[in-house]
């Protein structure tokens, strides 16, 4: 039996994909056509993925160093900002806005 999909939000055009558990947002994105920067392919080597976490943080895994560390030389830095090639989903709903458009 397959786990259930989680929903996963782009906004602001509210764009909800259905993702799997140990997806990133990054590859939620690209399995579903949604055209989210990754110029360094989902390495963790620049800050192109840099998304807000509007909801469901909780459902996401647990920001490690390295994406910490990467993440202090991004634009607009906010306290809900992952990049989402490193973001894991774990489970349950999440919505993400770009720091570009779509």
């Amino acid at each position: 039996m397959e786990p259930e999909p989680i929903p996963v939000t782009f906004l602001p055009g509210e764009f909800t994909v259905a993702a799997r558990v140990g997806d990133t947002l990054l590859d939620a994105a690209i399995d579903n056509g949604i055209d989210l920067p990754h110029e360094c392919g989902g390495n963790c080597a620049c800050t192109t993925c840099h998304v807000c976490v509007e909801s469901g943080a909780e459902h996401l895994s647990a920001m490690e160093s390295v994406e910490c560390d990467r993440l202090s030389t991004a634009d607009n830095l906010a306290p809900n900002s992952r990049l989402a090639c490193q973001a894991l989903l774990v489970g349950g709903p999440v919505r993400i806005s770009p720091q570009e458009t779509w």
